[in-house]
């Protein structure tokens, strides 16, 4: 159960109560859970910064899509990730990943090569286990539909297929199993990150769906009504996710205080995005206090308020 807290609403243990306060009150082993989005995980690197500044390092890394390849840099490198994928980000263009002109096979329209050089560049070991971080990538069998866990072999082809967008970027085959963008089923993996064996788990997570969804009718046209659509449906999963998992331990979402979020293909917002989160996410760990099992939150996007408890509200399904 979960809703936000505000001054009027405070929460059972005092601001200064260190058995209560931030990250460090959560139960160990704390997984990380990285969320899908394409161009939108570049506020993955803004909400990393706010972490790494206050010495946060996960015990647990699980991500999907996007959020698969920031995990594993985040896995491989705890202390240092977030300069680097800054680097990355803010230099990274559309035709780095999706080259038009490229058709790879009769499978995909591209080719996966702009990704395969972004893996290549990021410093990481050949095999998953290799990671001082335990890690799990999350993609979907395209034969059966069914979630695929991605703990342990080949990391690169690991993170192929879970960012493998269907139809955009070819599918990967795994022993036997043909698998695509994980986002599909888990665009936010924190039913993952608990099976993975967490007791608490703080989620990265972006875009429009990650948030309260303002009842809205789109314009009448083709592309809108779709996007409205698909905007619906992955917000319907997240929130199912989150409720169901937050029921057991706490499930801490970070803000990250975007609230105009630019196309997924589109590169050249992603300073603004990793500028944005890190005030805002830092500043909600700031004033995050812990009491139990629940869902820890801002429904604001833009995170203007600080810390959020358990209550009955969120946990009602609303």
């Amino acid at each position: 159960m979960s809703t936000t807290w505000r001054p009027d609403n405070p929460p059972d243990d005092p601001p200064d109560d260190p058995r209560s306060a931030g990250l460090d009150a959560l139960p160990r082993p704390v997984a990380v859970a990285l969320g899908g989005g394409g161009v939108l995980g570049a506020a993955h690197v803004g909400v990393g910064y706010a972490l790494e500044h206050r010495k946060f390092v996960p015990d647990l890394v699980v991500g999907t899509s996007v959020g698969a390849l920031t995990g594993a840099i985040a896995a491989a490198h705890p202390d240092r990730a977030a300069p680097w994928l800054d680097h990355v980000w803010t230099n990274l263009r559309r035709r780095d990943v999706f080259p038009l002109g490229y058709l790879s096979s009769r499978t995909s329209i591209f080719t996966d090569r702009g990704l395969r050089r972004l893996i290549e560049r990021a410093e990481l070991p050949a095999r998953i286990e290799q990671l001082p971080i335990p890690f799990t990538a999350v993609a979907m069998d395209l034969a059966t539909g069914d979630p695929v866990c991605l703990d342990h072999g080949d990391l690169p082809s690991a993170l192929l297929a879970s960012a493998a967008i269907p139809g955009a970027l070819p599918p990967v085959v795994r022993q036997g199993r043909t698998l695509v963008d994980g986002g599909l089923v888990a665009y936010v993996p924190v039913r993952e990150a608990e099976q993975a064996g967490a007791a608490s788990v703080v989620v990265l997570s972006t875009g429009p769906a990650s948030w309260p969804v303002r009842p809205t009718l789109p314009r009448r046209r083709p592309g809108a009504i779709a996007s409205r659509a698909a905007v619906l449906q992955v917000h319907h999963q997240i929130e199912v996710d989150l409720q169901d998992v937050a029921k057991r331990i706490p499930t801490v979402v970070l803000p990250t205080g975007v609230d105009e979020w630019p196309a997924p293909w589109d590169f050249s917002h992603s300073q603004r995005l990793i500028s944005t989160a890190s005030v805002t996410a830092g500043r909600f760990l700031d004033g995050l206090r812990i009491s139990g099992p629940g869902l820890y939150r801002t429904d604001d996007p833009a995170g203007s308020i600080a810390s959020a408890i358990p209550s009955s509200r969120s946990g009602a399904g609303q």
